[in-house]
């Protein structure tokens, strides 16, 4: 991997992070006060089940190259 796939993959994921809230802020805004009510080990899943889905979907993208 080099440098470049790096940075492009951080800014691919600013990108992504920005939609919701550029689009509907009110949304956002409910959607973090929700989160306030979610406990830590709850979070801790959810962060663990996106990070796995994103590593297998890496994996699929670059093993079609």
């Amino acid at each position: 991997m080099q440098w470049n796939d790096l940075f492009a993959a951080i800014a691919l994921m600013l990108m992504l992070e920005g939609i919701l809230p550029f689009l509907n802020p009110g949304r956002y805004r409910k959607m973090l006060e929700m989160l306030e009510q979610v406990s830590d080990t709850q979070l801790r899943s959810i962060g663990l089940v996106v990070m796995l889905l994103g590593a297998v979907a890496l994996t699929l993208v670059r093993a079609g190259n």
